[in-house]
C-alpha cells in the first residue's frame, strides 16, 4: 500500500472502519435488546491519487451509508466499506478487485472510476458473481459484455446522442466532427454518436482523435487541420482535464469566434459546471453543452450544504469542491445496494472455492465464487426507490435514462436554454404543455443562445476554409450544343474561357448567396483539349474528390445521384422525340366528308329522320301541311327535318310539342353546322401539319434509324426499350441533326432523334417549320449543378435556384442564348386533328332525343284519355287485331275538334258555317238505315259520300243535324267495319 499524507494507510482504514462500525453495532445492540447485526462486506475501487471525482464519490458514498442507516436502524445487515486504490490504472484498478473478491471475500463492488478499468473488473465480477456498481463508467461499450453481475449506476453515454442530434437538427446544420480522447472513453460513444447524426441527416466528414498524452502543439496541429475544412460544428467528448486544454487551445487560435459551434457531450459540462472556474469558462463562451437533468428538491439542496460541510472537514487543502452528477449517482448507488443487502438475506454469504490442483499458482485460477451473488442481482433489479437524482431503478442493469438539460456557457457559468426528453424532443420547460403529443425538434423552443463572439445569430455550421482555396468547378467540353457550355481554350496562355446559358445560371446563383464563395473553372480535358470523358465519368470526379462541384448541362438521374448530391432543377425535364412533320391535307374531290367522322355523320342522319318522324307524328291530325297521300306525308317530314340545317323550311307547326321539338333541334343543327364549316374551312385553307411517327414502339417495329446526342445517358434508355445498337446513330450539333433527320432513315439518316426537352426546345428554335417534339416519353429531372455527398451548399445553391426560376433572371438568360423563340409557332399546336366526333356532341343529340322522346309520350297519353270512349269495345267478341288496326285508323284521321280545323271554316252573309277547304259538304252524303245483327231494333245511319274519298275509305258519318258527338261518327265507322268483316 501507498502511504500517503492526505490518507491514512488502507489497512488502518479498515482497522478503524471495522472498530467503529462493531463499536457501534454492540451500542446498537445492548439499547434494543435486539438479535446480532450482521456485517457485510462491501469493496470501492476508486480513483484517490489527485482525482477530485475519487474523493467526492467516497465522501458521498460515507454519507449515504450514515443517512441509510440512521433511518433503517432495524435492518439486521450493515454495509462494511473495504476501500482500494485504483491507482488512476487499468492494470490497478483490476488487482484491487481481485484482492477484494479473493481475500476479503466482499459482496459487492462500488467502482472502478473509468470505463477502462471498469471493464476488465467486470469480468473478475462475472467468473465470482460479485455484483459491480459503477456510478462514473458510462461508455456504452460496457454494454457489450452483458454481463448479468454489472450494474450502470450511471447515464450511459449512448443516451445522450440522441439530444446531441436533436440539437443539430434544431439549428439546421448538416454536418458535425466530433472530438474525442482516443480511449474506449472516447471511441465508445462515435458509432452511437454517428448513427445519430445521421438519423437526422447530418454527415460527419472527419473525426478528430486527440491522445490522452497529447501535447500542447499536437492540439493546435489538429485544430488547425479543422480550421481548413469547411464544417464548423463540432462535438467535444473526453475527459474534462483534456477537454480544458482543448477549449484553451481553440481559444487562443480563433476557434472560439464568431461562425463556430461547440457543443460539450455531459462528462464536460457536468464537470465543469459542477465547480466552474473562470480561467476555463472563459475559453468556451457560447458553447453548448448537455447533462443528465436533476430535480431540485428540498432534499438535495439540504444534502449539498451537508456535503460541503463534511468535504471541506475531511479535505481542508481542497477548498473549490462541488458536488457533481456523479456524487449524487454514487450516493443513490450506495443506497441501491443497502435495500438489495437487506432484502437478499444473510442465508449464503460464503464464497464456494475453486477445485484446483495445488500448483497453481494464477490468482484467477483459485478465484471462488459468491454464493449470494445471485440472489443479490436478483433484489438490485427490483430495486426501486426515490434518491437525490430522482425515481431510481434499474432496467437490464442499466440506469433508467433522464431527460438531459441544455446548458449555454455565459459568463463564469452556464445558463439553462432548454431541455431534451425521449417523447417531447426539445422543449423550453419540461412541464410545458405544448409539447405533450408533438416531437418538437425546433430551435424555437430554446431560450435565446449567445454563441461564441457574443452574438444571437445562428451559425450557419460551415464556411469555406481559411486558407483561401477556390472550390474547382468541372465543366464538360464537347463540341455540339455550345449554347449550354462552351470551353473556348487559348493556346497561347494556356487557359481557357468557359460560357454558356448553364454557366450564367450558376455565376447568378452564387450571386444571391448571403455569402462570398470563390471558385473557378476547369474544363474536364486532356492535354489537348479533347473531352476526358462522358458526363459519368465527370460526376464521378467528384465523388473522386478532383472536384468540389460540376456546373454544365448535366441531368439528374438516379445512379448519378448515388455518387452527388445535385441542386433543384434549373430546365425543364424530360426525354422528347423529334420527327420530321409534312403537310397531311390531301384536298381530293371527297374532302367535305372529313370534317365529321363516320360514327358522327351516320348519328346526324339518323337523328334528321328521327326528327321528322316526330314532327309527323304530333302534326298529322291537326295540320293540313302533313296530311295528304302516304308517299306525300313521308317526304314533308323528312324535308322539314332537313331544311332545318339552312333554316329554309316552308310548312308550319302548330302543335306546342312540335315547336319544343323544333327549338331544341335548330340548336344542334346551329352548333352543328357551324362546327363543320369551321373544321372544312380550316381543311382547305390551313396547312395541317403531321408528324411523320408519333410511337416509339413504332420505330422499333420497322427497324428504323434513331438518333442521339453523344455522351448522353439516352443511350441506355434507348437499348432498354429494345432498340438493336446498329440502328443508333450519334450526333454532336443541332446542324447534324437536321441533316440527319432531312435525309430520313431511308437514306443513311434517321427517322427520329431523341433528346432531352432543353435541347429538343433548342433545336425546334432553329428548325421549328420542319420538325415536332413529341409529348415527352422519358420523365427525367432535369438540369442540376452537382456538389459532394452531403455537401452544405446544396439546399443554399437550390434556394438560389429556386428564386431565380420564379423571377425575371432566368427568363432574362434564356433570351439571351435561345432567344424569344417568339415567331416560332407551338409545333405541338400542328399536330392535331381536325375531324369533329361524336364525343364532342353526344350531349346535344342526348337533349334532342329525350325531348322528342317526352313529346311523343305525352302526344300518345293526350291521344288516348281524349279518344278513349271510342276504344271501348261494344262487342267483346272484336279481335285485338282488328282493335289495332282501328286505332290506326282513327289515329290517321283528322282531328275536327282540334282548332286548326274549327277555326279554318267560312261563314255567309246569313253566318251559316261553310265547310272548309278540302272538307265534303253535308250534301255530298246521302244517309241510308243499317242494321247491325244482334242489335235488336237498333239501327244506325250509313252514309257513303259520293265522293272519290268515300270510295276508298268508305268513311261512314251520321247526318249533322242528329250528331250530339262528333265520336259517333267513328264509332259507326267501326262497327259498320266489324260487320262487313
Amino acid at each position: 500500500m501507498i502511504m500517503r499524507k492526505k490518507y491514512p494507510s488502507k489497512p488502518a482504514l479498515s482497522f478503524f472502519s471495522l472498530l467503529f462500525l462493531r463499536i457501534f453495532f454492540f451500542e446498537m445492540g445492548m439499547a434494543k435488546n435486539s438479535t446480532s447485526i450482521i456485517p457485510m462486506n462491501v469493496g470501492v475501487v476508486l480513483d484517490f491519487d489527485n482525482d477530485l471525482d475519487g474523493k467526492i464519490g467516497l465522501s458521498c458514498i460515507n454519507m449515504s451509508l450514515s443517512d441509510f442507516y440512521d433511518t433503517h436502524g432495524d435492518y439486521k445487515t450493515r454495509l462494511v466499506l473495504i476501500t482500494r486504490d485504483s491507482k488512476n490504472d487499468v492494470a490497478g484498478a483490476a488487482a484491487a478487485a481481485l484482492d477484494l473478491i479473493k481475500n476479503v471475500e466482499v459482496q459487492a463492488i462500488i467502482g472502478p472510476t473509468t470505463s477502462m478499468q471498469a471493464n476488465f473488473v467486470i469480468e473478475l465480477g462475472d467468473k465470482a458473481q460479485v455484483p459491480i456498481l459503477s456510478f462514473s463508467a458510462s461508455s456504452p461499450s460496457l454494454t457489450s459484455i452483458r454481463s448479468p453481475f454489472f450494474f450502470r449506476a450511471t447515464q450511459n453515454d449512448s443516451t445522450q446522442v440522441n439530444a446531441i442530434s436533436a440539437l443539430v437538427q434544431a439549428f439546421g446544420w448538416r454536418e458535425a466532427v466530433p472530438i474525442y480522447i482516443d480511449n474506449e472513453y472516447g471511441q465508445g460513444v462515435i458509432p452511437y454518436l454517428t448513427d445519430a447524426l445521421q438519423a437526422v441527416d447530418a454527415r460527419v466528414p472527419y473525426r478528430s482523435v486527440i491522445s490522452p498524452s497529447a501535447t500542447d502543439d499536437q492540439i493546435v496541429s489538429e485544430l488547425y487541420k479543422l480550421m481548413t475544412m469547411q464544417t464548423r460544428v463540432f462535438i467535444v467528448h473526453m475527459f474534462p482535464s483534456l477537454g480544458a486544454r482543448v477549449f484553451a487551445k481553440a481559444k487562443e487560435i480563433g476557434m472560439v469566434s464568431e461562425g463556430y459551434v461547440w457543443i460539450m457531450t455531459d462528462g464536460l459540462t457536468a464537470e465543469f459546471f459542477s465547480s466552474p472556474k473562470a480561467s476555463v469558462t472563459n475559453t468556451m463562451q457560447g458553447a453548448l453543452g448537455v447533462k443528465p437533468y436533476v430535480p431540485r428538491t428540498k432534499d438535495l439542496e439540504t444534502f449539498r450544504i451537508r456535503w460541503k460541510r463534511k468535504f471541506q472537514q475531511d479535505n481542508p487543502d481542497i477548498v473549490d469542491a462541488d458536488l457533481n452528477i456523479f456524487g449524487l449517482w454514487a450516493y443513490d448507488a450506495v443506497t441501491a445496494l443497502a435495500l438489495a443487502v437487506e432484502k437478499a438475506g444473510t442465508a449464503n454469504l460464503g464464497f464456494q472455492k475453486a477445485n484446483v490442483s495445488s500448483n497453481s499458482s494464477t490468482d484467477l485460477a483459485t478465484l471462488g465464487v459468491s454464493l449470494n451473488g445471485p440472489n443479490l442481482v436478483q433484489a438490485l433489479s427490483n430495486i426501486t426507490f426515490k434518491g437525490l437524482t430522482g425515481d431510481y431503478l434499474f432496467d437490464n442493469g442499466q440506469l433508467q435514462s433522464s431527460a438531459f438539460q441544455i446548458i449555454n456557457v455565459n459568463g463564469n457559468g452556464g445558463r439553462e436554454i432548454g431541455f431534451w426528453t425521449s417523447t417531447k424532443g426539445i422543449v423550453k420547460t419540461l412541464n410545458s404543455t405544448n409539447n405533450m403529443t408533438a416531437y418538437s425538434g425546433s430551435n424555437s423552443d430554446l431560450s435565446t443562445v449567445i454563441w461564441p463572439g457574443d452574438t444571437t445569430s445562428v451559425p450557419k455550421g460551415w464556411e469555406i476554409p481559411t486558407n483561401g482555396k477556390k472550390l474547382r468547378i468541372g465543366v464538360p467540353v464537347k463540341d455540339g450544343f455550345s449554347e449550354f457550355v462552351k470551353v473556348k481554350r487559348d493556346p497561347s496562355s494556356n487557359t481557357s474561357t468557359v460560357t454558356g446559358y448553364s454557366i450564367d445560371v450558376f455565376d447568378s446563383v452564387v450571386k444571391a448567396l448571403p455569402y462570398a464563395l470563390p471558385y473557378e473553372y476547369i474544363p474536364f480535358a486532356k492535354p489537348d483539349g479533347e473531352p476526358a470523358g462522358t458526363y459519368d465519368d465527370l460526376i464521378y470526379q467528384v465523388y473522386l474528390k478532383n472536384f468540389d462541384a460540376v456546373v454544365g448541362d448535366t441531368t439528374i438521374v438516379f445512379n448519378r445521384s448515388q455518387y452527388v448530391d445535385f441542386t433543384l432543377p434549373y430546365t425543364e425535364s424530360g426525354v422528347s422525340m423529334i420527327v420530321p412533320i409534312v403537310d397531311n391535307n390531301s384536298k381530293n374531290a371527297w374532302v367535305f366528308l372529313r370534317p365529321l367522322t363516320w360514327d358522327l355523320w351516320v348519328t346526324s342522319v339518323c337523328f334528321f329522320i328521327f326528327i321528322g318522324f316526330v314532327i309527323w307524328v304530333l302534326e298529322h291530325r291537326i295540320n293540313e301541311d302533313f296530311r295528304g297521300p302516304a308517299s306525300h306525308q313521308a317526304g314533308t317530314s323528312f324535308w322539314f327535318s332537313f331544311s332545318t340545317m339552312v333554316f329554309a323550311q316552308r310548312e308550319t307547326v302548330v302543335s306546342n310539342l312540335s315547336r319544343a321539338v323544333v327549338i331544341i333541334w335548330c340548336f344542334v343543327v346551329l352548333i352543328l353546322t357551324q362546327s363543320y364549316t369551321a373544321s372544312l374551312t380550316s381543311l382547305l385553307t390551313v396547312q395541317q401539319l403531321r408528324p411523320t411517327v408519333t410511337d416509339v414502339h413504332e420505330l422499333i417495329k420497322k427497324g428504323e434509324y434513331v438518333g442521339y446526342q453523344e455522351g448522353s445517358f439516352v443511350l441506355g434508355i434507348l437499348l432498354n426499350l429494345g432498340f438493336d445498337k446498329s440502328k443508333l446513330i450519334v450526333y454532336n450539333s443541332t446542324e447534324q441533326c437536321d441533316d440527319l433527320l432531312s435525309k430520313g432513315s431511308v437514306n443513311g439518316g434517321i427517322a427520329a432523334a431523341f433528346d432531352e426537352v432543353p435541347y429538343t426546345r433548342l433545336f425546334l428554335s432553329k428548325y421549328c417549320s420542319k420538325y415536332a417534339m413529341i409529348d415527352p416519353t422519358f420523365k427525367t429531372a432535369g438540369f442540376g449543378f452537382a456538389f459532394p455527398k452531403g455537401s452544405p451548399l446544396v439546399p443554399d445553391v437550390s434556394r438560389a435556384v429556386l428564386n431565380m426560376t420564379e423571377g425575371d433572371k432566368m427568363k432574362e438568360i434564356e433570351n439571351a442564348w435561345f432567344g424569344k423563340q417568339s415567331n416560332c409557332p407551338d409545333s405541338s399546336n400542328s399536330v392535331t386533328s381536325n375531324s369533329l366526333s361524336l364525343k364532342s356532341f353526344w350531349g346535344l343529340f342526348l337533349i334532342a332525343g329525350v325531348a322528342s322522346l317526352l313529346a311523343i309520350i305525352i302526344f300518345m297519353v293526350m291521344f288516348v284519355y281524349k279518344e278513349r270512349k271510342m276504344f271501348r269495345p261494344l262487342n267483346s267478341r272484336i279481335s285485338v287485331r282488328s282493335k289495332v288496326r282501328n286505332f290506326f285508323r282513327i289515329f290517321i284521321q283528322r282531328d275536327l275538334k282540334s282548332h286548326t280545323f274549327r277555326k279554318s271554316g267560312l261563314n255567309d252573309s246569313k253566318g251559316t258555317n261553310l265547310p272548309s277547304m278540302g272538307e265534303p259538304s253535308p250534301s255530298a252524303y246521302s244517309v241510308q238505315t243499317i242494321s247491325f245483327p244482334g242489335d235488336g231494333d237498333q239501327s244506325s245511319t250509313k252514309s257513303v259520300g259520293s265522293s272519290p274519298d268515300c270510295q276508298t275509305s268508305q268513311e261512314v258519318v251520321i247526318n249533322i243535324d242528329q250528331l250530339t258527338n262528333p265520336n259517333q261518327e267513328r264509332l259507326a265507322a267501326y262497327e259498320v267495319e266489324h260487320d262487313h268483316n
